[in-house]
């Protein structure tokens, strides 16, 4: 029995020795060019152990016999080795052209595209830098499927609009942008450099309810550049210098045709003509002289490289950009310096470094409403010069137009921003299966801005003036007997303010992975998050700026009388906080059957006391079809089906909005005397909460021929209890001048659509390769129900004092187009008498509108005869991204379309003497001359009432890049000292197709209730630059 004992324990530990751990070395090259990949990764399967390559492309670990090798490196296939005790490996690994084996970042952690089980997609940085866009968000456009970019303005520093599959709300739409694990504003996205991005990530469907509260319109993680393990350091300078002009111009009359028009105008009511002699040459093109050439430039420089233990890359930049109007004083500069440092303080302990800081300078002009500088340039009759006798002409026949280049001449204003962006973060391998990680990120920015309101004239009567006379006298303002009633002078003014932002955050998550037996997977993360997001704002306004001049624009020098009289002050603070705890589980047996759910429970200061927590979740899962053994498709390399559902929450909402505010505003009598005060501005509600969105996602992934990718996803998704503060009864009370009606959860949403995604790559030879990707969305929005008590929610107005527009409204799209049907012109007198339908006020020429409601007359009082005349929201989108290179020379081309959506044609002004736009040379003139343009009067008819003869097909096809480059020999670029020298010309936006008659067809807004209105929309330029990319 003895001996049996000692036989059995002489046999454990012979099996133990055995099971030890062995030490195996190799290298890791390039399967074309046989080049070492420093800094490729070696992980032991279902553990975290692993190593790198150093800078030879060397490697070295300890494994167990039967262990699973999986050697990665970036744009290469992944590729898996059983270690059977070898002692060294050569592993040669091939270009990823499927991509299955990609990264893809999603909430706190990584995974790859092969086991997504959600809808995500991913842009890389190549892709970022060939657009040379001042935005990310701007190289997003055409890039994925599901997302939607609009502009706001195409102004040096202009915003736009990231909608990911649709507007779900009346109040913001965008989705929660993250930087590096770090919160970050969608509007603030001016302050990242595009260079300095590694990756941008979309989360589309329900798995973005890992960010609960904030995720209903989609989650974009953003990366930057970090440095390598095991590589040496590396100096890359890149820039381009540019010029830049409009696209297009307005096809407006001449001074010729102006005067006959005004002639024919004036005539048919009966009044005398202006013109006695109309031979009057082109006259003043105000739009060639408004617009210009103007510079664009772009600078950066980083060094990179890294250790077994340490990784940097550290990078500073330079943009700079002037208008297209309005030369330097429409610009927009921006400084950028950056950390990202890793290091490993301990074994197992690795700290995490990022720091941004951004310093950004910017001066703009008026534009995208009625008065901008464009809107002027537009309505200005050319019958009148830019100046007259030394000194900026009048404009005296249109009362609210004055001359733009005035209005340019008399605009001050300059913003400062100061921005630091920053996280560290700790990460600690407590096991092979356990790592910890711990963060504290934090953003934080300063804004300054001045503004300065010099005394004007722009001629008599008109309502833009602040001087009282061509002397610029100022103008005054009586003050009543409470300060003896005197006459105070309004003299040149100044506003300044200061604002600060901090949004902090910390968090702490356990992520837990793996393999039991080589089948079966388990990955979970848990953790918690609490953010605070604070803010202030102190600003002023004074009169009486010494000289009038803008060198003295400092509230410190005015003279004007305080207490509200003429100078004022205003401050505001605010705080909100978010806690939250997570939990994400996930499970894979063989790879082949993908499992996730997920739940987060938040809690916001921003609602009610009764609503203050919520849930949040999403189950999903995912099966490769193509690795059953039934499957026997040859032409068919990879199939996977994936379902999820997830609910998520918006709460873009001003804070405390669930409480009373005093901020009503009124005079009040007491003792004879008239006081200022307040009053009530909004009664509470505590039963106020974000709004929710349920989405239902199906998908279908295929790579075929080992080449061509194709990803496809059908979703529907309804966001409920959609934030309004519509009209409350008078049973509840009213308010006074200033108050503002309460908060509520009312309304529903629905998008559902199509989206489809087509990636192919070819690559016949190492001199010669090939992809190319078209991506294309079908999307539905529709409103299914609106606040009770109001049959709509109206939105914004047509020309000046004009029909309100547009709609949120049960059973149309969010933001659509109300008004009056035409059916043609009315051709005859006879036509009109003998025409069962009564049209009041009708005459030969004018439009013929459509009886909508079947009771034989036309109503202009009321609603019952507008109609939905055109949405904003387009029917589908796409995007062609195509990249050629052969030899060193490379191509890039990006083209997006948008096809299906309206706008409003608003930016004509509706009087007498206003320029108007060539189309009307096409007007009536008589009967059968045309069935399509009104006649000409300046007399009153309907023809001014909304209709669809103002909405205009908006679809357009742009490309929106196009680049060619040639990277230099590497002998001839080691001759020069470099490892890499590439040049390359390009251009941006240089071509777009549309029929629509405005500056640009992009015409976006952050409110989804002015979307596709089009007061005068700074356009989008076009450019021509060259650049350099240079690494050392």
């Amino acid at each position: 029995m003895k001996h049996k004992l000692l036989l059995m324990m002489l046999a454990l530990v012979v099996s133990s020795s055995f099971a030890q751990a062995q030490s195996v070395s190799g290298t890791v090259k390039d399967a074309e060019t046989s080049e070492p990949l420093p800094g490729a990764s070696i992980q032991i399967k279902g553990t975290s152990r692993g190593a790198t390559a150093d800078l030879n492309g060397e490697f070295k670990l300890s494994a167990n016999s039967g262990d699973v090798l999986v050697f990665s490196f970036i744009g290469y296939a992944d590729k898996e080795i059983s270690y059977n005790g070898q002692t060294n490996i050569t592993v040669s690994l091939d270009l990823d052209i499927s991509q299955l084996s990609e990264v893809v970042v999603v909430g706190y952690g990584t995974s790859t595209k092969k086991e997504l089980t959600g809808a995500t997609a991913k842009v890389n940085a190549q892709e970022i830098e060939e657009r040379n866009v001042p935005r990310v968000d701007q190289a997003l456009q055409g890039a994925v499927a599901g997302v939607n970019i609009s502009t706001n303005s195409g102004a040096p520093g202009g915003s736009a609009n990231i909608n990911i599959r649709g507007i779900s709300t009346n109040g913001d739409s965008g989705p929660l942008v993250i930087v590096d694990g770090i919160i970050y504003d969608s509007e603030g996205l001016n302050a990242l450099n595009p260079a300095d991005i590694e990756s941008v990530n979309v989360l589309k469907d329900g798995t973005a309810g890992i960010y609960g509260v904030r995720a209903a319109n989609g989650v974009i993680i953003i990366e930057t550049k970090k440095g390598k393990k095991n590589t040496k350091p590396r100096l890359s300078l890149s820039g381009y210098y540019g010029v830049q002009r409009t696209a297009k111009t307005l096809d407006l009359l001449n001074a010729t045709e102006y005067a006959v028009l005004k002639n024919e105008a004036f005539a048919a009511n009966n009044q005398t003509v202006p013109f006695n002699n109309t031979n009057l040459g082109e006259g003043t093109d105000w739009q060639d002289k408004v617009f210009n050439d103007a510079p664009i430039q772009n600078y950066n420089i980083s060094v990179s490289g890294g250790t077994e233990k340490t990784t940097y890359n550290i990078g500073g930049s330079y943009f700079g950009q002037e208008g297209i109007v309005g030369g330097d004083k429409a610009l927009f500069e921006r400084y950028n310096a950056r950390v990202n440092f890793v290091t490993e303080i301990l074994p197992k302990l690795k700290l995490t470094n990022v720091l941004l800081y951004t310093n950004e300078y910017s001066k703009s002009l008026p534009q995208g409403s009625i008065g901008s500088v464009l809107y002027n340039a537009a309505n200005a009759y050319p019958t009148e010069p830019i100046k007259t006798d030394g000194r900026f002409s009048y404009l005296l026949n249109v009362s609210d137009v004055i001359n733009p280049f005035a209005q340019i001449e008399n605009t001050y204003n300059d913003s400062y921003v100061n921005k630091l962006v920053g996280k560290q973060e700790l990460e600690y391998e407590i096991s092979d299966h356990f790592t910890a990680n711990a963060r504290v990120g934090y953003n934080y920015a300063v804004v300054d801005y001045k503004e300065f309101g010099p005394l004007a004239w722009y001629g008599a009567g008109k309502a833009q003036n602040t001087a009282a006379n061509a002397d610029l006298d100022p103008t005054t303002v009586q003050i009543g007997d409470e300060v003896g009633g005197v006459t105070l002078e309004r003299g040149a003014r100044v506003t300044e303010s200061k604002s600060s932002y901090l949004d902090y955050l910390v968090e702490g998550f356990l992520n837990y992975k793996k393999t039991f037996g080589s089948n079966h997977t388990v990955k979970s993360t848990a953790g918690f998050s609490f953010n605070e997001v604070s803010g202030s704002q102190v600003s002023g306004t004074g009169y009486g700026v010494p000289n009038n001049d803008v060198a003295f624009a400092d509230l410190s020098l005015v003279t004007g009388i305080g207490n509200g009289y003429l100078n004022n002050t205003n401050s505001f603070q605010y705080l909100d906080r978010l806690n939250s705890i997570f939990l994400r589980g996930e499970y894979d047996y063989e790879k082949k059957y993908l499992f996730s759910g997920l739940i987060r429970r938040d809690g916001s200061t921003k609602f009610g006391s009764n609503n203050r927590f919520g849930y949040f979740g999403s189950l999903s899962a995912a099966w490769v079809i193509s690795d059953e053994d039934f499957f026997d498709i040859e032409a068919i390399d990879f199939a996977k089906l994936r379902v999820s559902q997830g609910w998520t929450g918006n709460d873009q909402i001003q804070p405390y909005a669930y409480r009373a505010s005093l901020n009503g505003e009124g005079q009040y009598v007491f003792d004879d005397v008239i006081v200022s005060g307040v009053a009530l501005g909004r009664v509470p509600n505590p039963n106020l909460a974000w709004e929710s969105t349920l989405q239902t996602n199906i998908g279908l992934d295929l790579t075929l021929f080992k080449n061509f990718d194709l990803a496809t996803n059908y979703f529907i998704k309804t966001t409920t209890g959609l934030l309004f503060a519509p009209p409350q009864s008078a049973t509840v009370g009213t308010g006074g001048a200033g108050t503002e009606p309460s908060f509520k959860n009312a309304g529903e949403v629905v998008n559902k659509g199509f989206e489809l995604d087509l990636d192919y790559a070819f690559k016949p030879s190492k001199d010669f390769s090939f992809s190319v990707n078209y991506n294309f969305t079908y999307l539905q929005n529709e409103v299914t129900k609106v606040p009770g008590g109001v049959d709509f929610v109206p939105g914004t107005g047509f020309s000046v004092g004009g029909n309100v527009v547009t709609r949120l409204e049960q059973g149309f799209p969010i933001g659509y187009f109300i008004g009056y049907e035409t059916d043609g012109i009315w051709q005859t007198a006879e036509e009109i008498a003998s025409s069962p339908i009564s049209q009041p006020g009708a005459q030969p020429g004018d439009f013929k509108y459509v009886d909508q409601n079947g009771d034989n007359e036309i109503s202009f009082g009321d609603n019952s005869d507008r109609t939905m005349i055109g949405s904003p929201i387009p029917d589908f989108t796409m995007g062609l991204n195509v990249n050629a290179n052969y030899k060193g020379i490379d191509l890039t081309a990006n083209v997006t379309a948008v096809v299906g959506n309206e706008i409003i044609r608003n930016y004509e002004r509706q009087q007498p003497y206003a320029n108007q736009l060539a189309y009307n040379l096409n007007r009536w003139t008589g009967p059968g001359s045309t069935n399509e343009y009104p006649r000409l009067t300046t007399g009153l008819t309907t023809n001014t009432n909304f209709s669809d003869f103002y909405v205009e097909d908006g679809s357009y096809v742009r490309v929106r890049n196009i680049q060619i480059g040639y990277n230099f020999p590497q002998s001839i670029a080691e001759k020069m000292g470099m490892t890499k020298f590439r040049v390359y010309i390009g251009s941006v936006n240089p071509f777009t197709f549309t029929r629509y008659m405005g500056y640009d067809p992009d015409v976006g807004s952050s409110d989804p209730l002015s979307n596709g209105v089009d007061l005068g929309r700074y356009p989008q330029a076009k450019s021509l630059m060259g650049g350099f990319n240079i690494q050392f």
